[in-house]
């Protein structure tokens, strides 16, 4: 790739004043239109507002039938979700549960609220999913459960950790709130383990603004989650019969109704933002970004690319910081953002409760390096992938002027939104 100057003004950074690449937006999302506004007001004018809307049971049942899964269990949102599923699996205070560093906080809390113990273990620096080897080695007598992301929605090595937990007895929990759709082996992640949790906050690839799923293939853990969830209730039982220590976690007859709309649209978005991958993919080879993974899985027949996740190389462009160039990407029009500013352990809270830490220099490098496109980006059309990629190239062959005009002051980035 070329690093030389480009004095034609229509090659000059828009970072330094040139004209942008990208002068259309990518998809706005959410997505809405007037089938959304029937949804909606259908519930509005039924005044059963809440959780008992017949639109809340028709949603666990087609959730859990796309995932393919026998139970679904809607909830107020994903971290709740992780939090009861836990809960219901029989996690229990001074537990050890593992988890990854480079995921969004609520994955570690829920086990903390428990008054469980995170134990934060390093990531396979391809898939920045869980590395089974090291969690294997991190397993103790007092090792209860596994948390596993589909971080981005990329599928982890389901088959190394079902074995896993087998053979130790551990719980698995799929956090799938990036991985609406993700498949490996043919099979949807969320129906592996003991539970799926799956979020619908307003950046997912299905959303209702808030609201989160549990799904599971085992009776009596559906019943055990659907009861915690909604205030100790048993299915079938009297209103004011309380059998379990729960709380109220239901989610609306709104959010459901939105919800089920999102779901017939779930799977030609999954479609469109592989299709649009891996144009991307094909167009970024030989420049300092190098996605993650670097190449599919062949048992990962669909990636949910919640995040396109790359990897920026800054000895490629002689030194040029990662953001001095995202902000010249964002310049341009491109929607990108740097990752996780740390991985979760270095956040305060953490220096407040027991937890664990194994050494993580994977988890620790990827947050330095890495750049993100948002799912909707992924949803544009052939086009506007094109000039996405004109204007990444752009910012490719111009890095040596942009360096030559950078300073030592840091570049205000906005919050990606992303969780």
């Amino acid at each position: 790739m070329s690093k030389q100057i480009l004095n034609n003004q229509t090659d000059q950074l828009a970072l330094l004043g040139g004209p942008m690449t990208l002068t259309r937006q990518p998809p706005p999302w959410p997505y809405f239109d007037e089938l959304d506004r029937k949804a909606l007001l259908d519930v509005l004018e039924s005044r059963v507002w809440g959780g008992y809307h017949e639109a809340v049971s028709e949603l666990e049942q087609r959730f859990a039938d796309y995932h393919g899964a026998k139970h679904g269990i809607a909830v107020a949102n994903g971290t709740v979700s992780l939090e009861i599923a836990l809960a219901a699996a029989g996690v229990r205070a001074s537990d050890e549960v593992i988890v990854p560093p480079i995921t969004f906080v609520a994955s570690a809390t829920a086990i903390a609220r428990i008054g469980a113990v995170p134990v934060f273990v390093d990531v396979d620096p391809n898939t920045i999913n869980l590395n089974s080897q090291l969690v294997r080695a991190a397993i103790t007598e007092r090792t209860r459960a596994i948390v596993l992301v589909h971080f981005a929605g990329c599928p982890a090595h389901l088959d190394d950790f079902t074995t896993l937990c087998k053979e130790h007895n551990l719980v698995l929990i799929e956090d799938c709130a990036h991985a609406h759709g993700a498949e490996w082996k043919g099979q949807r992640v969320g129906s592996f383990g003991h539970f799926g949790s799956f979020s619908f906050q307003g950046s997912k690839n299905m959303t209702a603004g808030e609201g989160g799923m549990l799904i599971t293939n085992d009776s009596d853990l559906a019943e055990r989650a659907r009861s915690i969830g909604n205030q100790g209730r048993r299915t079938g039982g009297a209103w004011y019969e309380h059998v379990n220590l729960g709380t109220n976690a239901r989610i609306t007859g709104f959010q459901a109704a939105v919800l089920l709309n999102q779901l017939e649209r779930l799977p030609q978005q999954v479609k469109t933002r592989i299709d649009s991958a891996a144009s991307l993919r094909s167009g970024l080879k030989n420049g300092p970004l190098k996605t993650t993974p670097a190449e599919l899985d062949q048992r990962i027949t669909a990636h949910a690319f919640h995040l396109f996740s790359m990897i920026y190389d800054p000895d490629v462009l002689g030194g040029l910081h990662r953001d001095q160039f995202v902000a010249a990407l964002q310049a341009e029009g491109v929607p990108a953002a740097s990752g996780y500013p740390y991985p979760i352990y270095h956040n305060e809270l953490f220096k407040q409760r027991p937890h664990i830490v194994h050494l993580c220099p994977e988890a620790e490098a990827y947050c330095r390096r890495s750049v993100w496109l948002p799912q909707n980006a992924l949803l544009a059309d052939e086009d506007w992938i094109a000039q996405a990629l004109s204007a990444i190239n752009k910012v490719f062959a111009n890095a040596a002027h942009l360096l030559a005009h950078s300073t030592e002051r840091e570049l205000s980035l906005p919050v990606s939104g992303h969780e």
